[in-house]
């Protein structure tokens, strides 16, 4: 059984773009739970749609001063969580959880190879830092579609110099990620956290390399799919249910409204803990999780509802045998596959 997570009130004490569109976040939480570790995140309860709802975040850098620092892209796919954090102003107070760790840096390998992809700079960032402060022999190479995009670049700039490299997409410039692994000692680890795109080329060319699963690291920071977001059905057979998705709301988001008793963990695809069967599927299905294989989201069979939907019409599912008579709110396990 997971560890319950632990809460403290907290208050924001700073804020300050790092780029037009990210905001980092300095948050100053009554109690200090617990030290991060590169690559720790920390839950934020706010309220989205008139209900308490939680929204992970990587830690930009150490804790050691008391404070902890998120990075927050708003996003105009967002479903609350980003456009509720950059509504928030300095002094409000907020609930946020102890750091958690599910992105662990290992030491003592001979390389690492770190990837980062927009956003996906946030938990990398610390790990270079941690990496650069031991002597480690790493390299990072960070991707985003313009210059404006690079968040923290001056600030790896001026920490680990040579070690950083960035590709600018709009310059034309991208990422060998195979001829990279091809260069990487054969006990080496790469760390990547980025788009899905991003995520899935890198698990492909990994595994196609023949190198050991265990030493790929990766961290999803959003799910955007292949399609764009728009309403469709849930009919749920057993229960003689049919729901309404709508364009903002996910499919886990709906079948909780509706009064269905979900288990659920990351809510970001990563833990599988949401996976329902599909009976039947009048549209394309959009699966934007990275918890099944390509081979088997190709099979149609079972999707994450945290994230994936479909394109439009509606999706037949089956859900656990229970129904929820009252919750009293629930608790969020972070996993990761």
């Amino acid at each position: 059984m997971a560890k319950p997570i632990e809460w403290t009130s907290a208050r924001l004490c700073a804020t300050r773009e790092l780029t037009p569109d990210v905001r980092l976040f300095e948050i100053a939480a009554d109690r200090v739970l617990m030290t991060a570790t590169p690559g720790s995140h920390i839950d934020v309860l706010m309220p989205i749609d008139g209900r308490p709802q939680v929204r992970s975040y990587s830690l930009v850098g150490p804790s050691s001063d008391g404070l902890y620092r998120i990075a927050v892209k708003r996003l105009a796919s967002s479903r609350g969580g980003s456009v509720g954090m950059w509504r928030l102003k300095t002094g409000e107070r907020l609930t946020v959880s102890e750091p958690r760790n599910s992105f662990e840096l290992s030491y003592g390998r001979p390389e690492y190879l770190l990837l980062a992809g927009g956003i996906g700079i946030t938990p990398i960032y610390p790990m270079a830092l941690a990496l650069k402060q031991a002597g480690a022999n790493f390299r990072l190479l960070y991707a985003a579609r313009s210059r404006r995009d690079l968040a923290l670049a001056d600030e790896l700039a001026r920490y680990i110099g040579g070690q950083v490299h960035f590709f600018v997409n709009e310059e034309g410039q991208r990422i060998d990620i195979a001829g990279e692994i091809a260069q990487l000692d054969p006990r080496g680890e790469l760390y990547v956290c980025g788009p899905f795109g991003m995520l899935e080329a890198t698990k492909q060319l990994w595994h196609q390399a023949g190198r050991p699963a265990a030493c790929l690291r990766y961290e999803t920071f959003g799910n955007t799919g292949g399609l764009a977001d728009g309403p469709f059905k849930i009919r749920v057979p057993r229960l003689g249910l049919e729901i309404d998705v709508p364009a903002h709301r996910s499919m886990l988001e709906a079948l909780e409204d509706a009064g269905v008793d979900m288990i659920f963990g990351c809510r970001r695809g990563e833990c599988g803990l949401c996976v329902l069967p599909i009976l039947e599927a009048s549209a394309e299905v959009d699966h934007r999780d990275v918890f099944f294989s390509s081979e088997e989201r190709a099979t149609n069979s079972k999707l994450c509802t945290c994230v994936s939907r479909a394109r439009s019409g509606s999706l037949t599912v089956d859900t656990p045998d229970r129904t929820r008579v009252l919750r009293h709110g629930s608790t969020s396990a972070w996993c990761r596959t």
